[in-house]
């Protein structure tokens, strides 16, 4: 064990971290941690700063918990950043503020630009015929300036939220910085089992069929035998809300867990 864990600390010291990160150190850390749990792998990831700065981006979302509850217990201050997009439903943002009680989060609520909403969207209906844009100013440039002061984000992804993730890795390149899936291989059993082992509550529309969700306008109830994801943009060729990309099969670089 001792052995190990020294292996693991000469391969951290290996992680390019300043300037940030490229292809080989998304390779390398799935590499590292392949077979390790996901407790150990964020004891590790978050208590000898791996990814540098990081933070936590969370749409308190159905599953949320489960992520948002594993990190708190290793390191509360890990930033977490919040969307405020203005078309949430008022169920998430209740379930915001509790879940950050709860767990004692360093919640960061981020919120688009007044001037690209009122130049691009001043009807606030953008959503209804360009779903694509209305994220954009909503999620992607939001986000996209909260996290130039960090090297790496950690995201709730999991592969079997859809067919466009089945084959999430643990550790991904995103530009210049670092994504990270702690739950990529969870399963909705693991889910599930974590919310009842640690009595985390539940977004409140989930009982109602929202098994993954988004902001009110463009999120709609699962019907049986659909993927969770499927009641996002229903009726759009659409799949992610560009802060993620479909994940390609195909990729030589992705590793077994």
């Amino acid at each position: 064990m001792a052995e190990a864990a020294r292996k693991m600390a000469r391969e951290i010291d290996r992680i390019d971290v300043n300037p940030r990160f490229a292809q080989h150190d998304a390779i390398r850390l799935n590499n590292m941690f392949r077979g390790t749990g996901t407790q150990d792998m964020l004891r590790v990831v978050l208590g000898e700063h791996v990814l540098g700065e990081a933070a936590l981006v969370s749409s308190f979302g159905a599953e949320s918990a489960a992520l948002l509850h594993l990190v708190a217990s290793v390191d509360r201050s890990v930033p977490v950043l919040f969307l405020d997009t203005g078309k949430h439903f008022p169920e998430t943002l209740a379930y915001r503020d509790a879940l950050a009680a709860r767990l004692g989060l360093n919640l960061q609520i981020l919120y688009p630009d007044a001037e690209q909403i009122e130049t691009r969207d001043a009807t606030g209906l953008r959503w209804s015929y360009d779903p694509d844009g209305c994220c954009e100013i909503r999620k992607v440039l939001p986000l996209e300036k909260a996290l130039a002061r960090f090297d790496a984000s950690i995201t709730g992804r999991k592969a079997h939220q859809a067919s466009t993730r089945n084959a999430l890795p643990r550790f991904e390149i995103d530009g210049d910085r670092l994504k990270f899936n702690p739950l990529a291989d969870w399963t909705r059993e693991d889910i599930a089992a974590w919310f009842v082992e640690h009595d985390l509550p539940h977004h409140p529309l989930e009982a109602q069929g929202y098994l993954s969700i988004g902001c009110a306008p463009c999120t709609s109830v699962v019907k049986p035998g659909e993927d969770p994801r499927s009641g996002r943009w229903r009726g759009w060729e659409k799949t992610e809300c560009g802060i993620h990309m479909p994940v390609d099969d195909g990729d030589p670089n992705l590793p077994v867990f």
